[in-house]
C-alpha cells in the first residue's frame, strides 16, 4: 500500500530492539533498501531521520531522532514505514520496486488491455499485485512466467503483460475480489 504517491511501504514496526530506543522493522522485500536511507516516514509521525541501521536476519532494526529509550520505541510497534520513492537505492537488474509497477497497464498475451494496477502486496510467498477491471478488482500472482515486465528506454517498467502459459480466469468477475470474503 502506498502512503502517498511518492512514497512507497517498505515494512511495519515490531517492537523494541534494546534498551536505547531501536525499534525491530519486519520488512517487505530486500533489507538492503533501508541501507541508504537517511530518513524515514512513519504513519502518525512524519519523517524521521535515521541516526543508525542494524541488519538482523531477517529484518532491520531503526534507531531513529528523538525515539531515544525503549519505551518510545514500543509506541511504534504495528506502524508502517515509508520511504520516498526518489531516495530509494537503484535496485539491481530484475527487481522493481512496488511503487513502479503501481499506475501500469496489464495487457493479455495477445496485448488486450486487461486492467490497471493499482497496488501491489506483499502475499507472503509472491507479491500479489491488485488489478482493477471492467469486474472490479482482483489479485494476481506477480509470478514468473505468467506475468512479463516490459521495460523502458532505462530498463525500468513500463507496463506488464499476462503469458499465454498465465493461469485462466485471473481476472473473470467470479475471481475472489480484494477486500472481499475470500480475500
Amino acid at each position: 500500500m502506498t502512503g502517498g504517491q511518492d512514497r512507497t511501504r517498505l515494512g511495519y514496526f515490531l517492537g523494541p530492539h534494546g534498551v536505547k530506543g531501536g525499534v525491530k522493522v519486519y520488512v517487505l522485500g530486500d533489507q538492503e533498501q533501508f541501507r541508504a536511507l537517511k530518513r524515514v516516514f512513519v504513519e502518525g509521525r512524519g519523517w524521521l531521520r535515521v541516526a543508525r541501521l542494524e541488519m538482523l536476519a531477517p529484518g532491520v532494526a531503526l534507531h531513529l531522532a528523538g525515539v531515544t529509550s525503549r519505551e518510545a520505541a514500543e509506541e511504534l510497534r504495528g506502524l508502517n514505514v515509508f520511504a520516498a520513492d526518489d531516495e530509494l537505492p537503484e535496485p539491481e537488474e530484475g527487481v522493481y520496486y512496488y511503487h513502479e509497477l503501481r499506475g501500469l497497464t496489464l495487457h493479455g498475451a495477445a496485448g488486450e488491455v486487461l486492467g490497471e494496477v493499482v497496488d501491489v502486496e506483499d502475499g507472503g510467498h509472491q507479491d500479489l499485485l491488485v488489478v482493477r477491471h471492467e469486474g472490479g478488482e482482483s489479485f494476481v500472482p506477480l509470478q514468473a512466467p505468467y506475468v512479463l515486465v516490459n521495460l523502458n528506454d532505462r530498463r525500468r517498467p513500463a507496463s506488464l503483460a499476462l503469458s499465454a502459459d498465465a493461469p485462466a480466469g485471473l481476472l473473470e468477475a467470479d475471481a475472489p475480489e480484494v477486500g472481499g470474503d475470500d480475500a
